[in-house]
């Protein structure tokens, strides 16, 4: 390794510290929110909630272990009705809670936005690709259309047909099946050796990641293994897939829920913080932690932390201890 490098090295290892720190920051403030209950109305969902929603939300949006699954699940198994019985403010925290994953995103992976973000606006000016940076900003343009139509077009079904505890649980089940038979394939490529019908593919992959209990990482992050892509470069690819993809949801969800809508909702400021927060900083926990265990592990223990998952959902609906539907 030359002096640059190790520079190089040095200067990422400090900026994923402070990153780190950020994020502690963000917990404990969040935390502390919700311990002195600031911005709670009474009757509306508390602050505590919001924190452990939120927390839900960053770690399962970003590991591949479905967030929209285990948001539906950790109220089901709380027996918190709040967001089930008020539609509107459901809709909107969850637009809080996924710009909280953004930020968390966004701000781990800055450098490489800004590069991408070059690359792309000089390659049409120029009208050619002449750099793997600008290929890299091609193919997650390419993997973003399918997944934005597929949204828009889907979201109103997906809410009333599917979503329920045991389809969740099954969804969880399959789909593990289908990860660890894709991280058993040899890891040969980075994320530039992706071709532009692979990246294609992954965008409409995760359409299929709209039905609760699928994981839009782990299906991107299953998509770009049976390509044969290394491990650290699946993960990257679909967090970075997640920016153009998560950014579009939330600016549509926030024109049509509140600037078209009703509105934000009666006691809004509270949990908003929170979970956003709370989002956020435990979002940037679970990209550092997942990239730097990857550097060593395979896909194995999501594998079986989704398996148990399914077990013990599907035990608790046959043994009678919670209902099917939530």
């Amino acid at each position: 390794m030359d002096i640059s490098d190790h520079e190089s090295n040095k200067k990422s290892f400090l900026s994923r510290r402070l990153l780190l720190v950020l994020a502690a920051v963000a917990l404990i403030v969040a935390g502390g929110l919700a311990l002195l209950g600031v911005g709670e109305k009474s009757g509306a969902l508390p602050d505590w909630q919001a924190l452990i929603l939120g927390v839900t939300q960053g770690l399962t949006e970003l590991l591949p272990i479905s967030s929209s699954g285990h948001l539906i699940l950790v109220p089901w198994l709380g027996n918190w009705h709040y967001l089930e019985h008020h539609v509107a403010f459901n809709k909107t925290f969850d637009v809080a809670l996924h710009v909280g994953t953004l930020v968390a995103v966004v701000a781990y992976f800055w450098t490489e936005i800004v590069v991408i973000l070059r690359a792309w606006f000089g390659s049409v000016r120029r009208r050619s690709i002449s750099s793997q940076e600008e290929r890299l900003a091609w193919l997650l343009l390419i993997a973003t259309i399918p997944a934005a139509l597929g949204g828009a077009a889907g979201e109103s079904f997906i809410e009333k047909r599917l979503g329920q505890p045991w389809q969740i649980g099954i969804a969880l089940a399959v789909f593990a099946v289908v990860l660890w038979f894709a991280d058993r394939l040899p890891e040969r490529k980075t994320m530039t050796s992706l071709r532009y019908r692979d990246a294609l593919v992954l965008g409409l992959a995760q359409m299929i990641a709209l039905v609760p209990g699928v994981s839009r990482s782990g299906i991107t992050i299953t998509g770009a293994r049976l390509f044969k892509l290394d491990r650290d470069s699946a993960a990257r690819f679909s967090f970075l897939m997640l920016i153009p993809v998560v950014l579009g949801a939330a600016v549509l969800k926030a024109v049509k829920d509140i600037l078209l809508g009703s509105g934000l909702p009666a006691g809004w400021s509270g949990p908003f913080v929170v979970g956003m927060l709370a989002a956020a900083g435990s979002g940037l926990v679970a990209i550092s932690a997942l990239l730097g265990y990857l550097r060593r592990h395979d896909y194995s223990l999501f594998v079986v932390y989704r398996l148990v998952a399914a077990l013990a959902v599907l035990i608790l609906i046959v043994s009678g201890v919670r209902s099917s539907a939530f």
